[in-house]
C-alpha cells in the first residue's frame, strides 16, 4: 500500500510540474528577445562643397656641385637662394591680397631645406659623378569659401610664378551638420523599412528596442590634383568642377513586435 501511495504522489507531482512549465512557455510576450523586428539601413548624402583649399609651393636652388661625404652647401649660395625665395614669397602674398583674398586666408608655411640630387654629371676617369644642390622651399596654402574665385586665384598663383601647384581640396565648412543629416536620413530609412515589414506581415511596431550606428558618417575632402609644373601650363584655360561630396551613414535598429489591432 505504501509503495502504491508513493507512486501516485510521484505521478501527481510530475503532472503538476509539467503544467507549470507549460504555463511559463505560454506566458512569453511579444516583448521578448525573439519578438523583434531587426532592420539595417544605409543612406548616402550628396552635398555640394562650400570650401576650397589651394596648395602651391615656391622654391629656389643653389648651384649644383659634385656630391660627396664632405660636401656642404655654400653659405653664400644658401643666403642668396633664401633671399630670392623670401622676395618671391612676399610678392606672391601681395598679389593675392590685391586679388581680394583676406590675409587670414593665406598661410605661408615654414622654410624647408633639403638636398636635391640630380642626374649624374659628365664622366671623369671612367666614373659618373652624382650632382647635388640644396633646395629651399616655402609651401603656400589658400582657403576660401567662394568657389567661383578658384580659377582667378589659380591664375594669380601661376602668374606669380609658383614652382608647383599641388591641387585644390574641396570640403564642407560645417562637417558636423552634414554628418547629422546623413545619420538622420539613415534612421528615417530604417523606420520606413521596418514599417514596410510590419504592413506586409501583419504586425505593429512597438517601442524601439535597440539602435546602433554601424558606420559613422565619414567623408574625406575631394581633392583635384595638379601635379604638373605650373610654368609649363601658362596659357591653358582649364575648367574646374568641384563635383559632390558623398557622405554615407549606416544604422541597425530593432523594434518590439506587437499583435495587429485588427486581430
Amino acid at each position: 500500500m505504501l509503495s502504491r501511495h508513493f507512486s501516485a504522489c510521484l505521478i501527481a507531482g510530475t503532472l503538476m510540474t509539467s503544467t507549470l512549465l507549460g504555463t511559463s512557455a505560454l506566458a512569453q510576450t511579444p516583448g521578448d528577445q525573439e519578438s523583434r523586428a531587426h532592420v539595417q539601413a544605409q543612406a548616402t548624402l550628396n552635398v555640394a562643397p562650400d570650401k576650397a583649399t589651394l596648395s602651391a609651393r615656391l622654391w629656389e636652388r643653389t648651384p649644383s656641385v659634385v656630391a660627396g661625404e664632405d660636401t656642404q652647401a655654400d653659405p653664400e649660395a644658401l643666403k642668396t637662394a633664401r633671399e630670392r625665395l623670401e622676395k618671391r614669397t612676399g610678392e606672391l602674398i601681395r598679389a593675392l591680397e590685391e586679388e581680394g583674398l583676406n590675409k587670414n586666408n593665406i598661410r605661408a608655411g615654414s622654410l624647408r631645406i633639403r638636398p636635391d640630387y640630380v642626374h649624374q654629371g659628365p664622366a671623369r676617369n671612367g666614373e659618373r659623378e652624382t650632382l647635388v644642390r640644396t633646395q629651399l622651399e616655402r609651401p603656400i596654402t589658400l582657403t576660401l569659401n567662394d568657389l567661383e574665385r578658384v580659377p582667378r586665384l589659380l591664375d594669380a598663383l601661376t602668374q606669380a610664378g609658383v614652382n608647383q601647384l599641388d591641387g585644390v581640396e574641396y570640403d564642407l565648412r560645417d562637417r558636423e551638420a552634414a554628418s547629422d543629416k546623413a545619420l538622420t536620413e539613415a534612421l528615417k530609412k530604417a523606420r520606413h523599412k521596418a514599417q514596410l515589414m510590419a504592413d506586409t506581415l501583419g504586425f505593429e511596431l512597438g517601442e524601439v528596442a535597440s539602435v546602433r550606428e554601424t558606420r559613422s558618417p565619414t567623408f574625406p575632402p575631394y581633392r583635384m590634383a595638379m601635379q604638373a609644373d605650373s610654368r609649363e601650363n601658362k596659357g591653358a584655360e582649364p575648367e574646374y568642377r568641384p563635383g559632390l561630396i558623398d557622405i554615407e551613414a549606416e544604422v541597425e535598429v530593432s523594434w518590439f513586435i506587437e499583435p495587429s489591432s485588427d486581430e
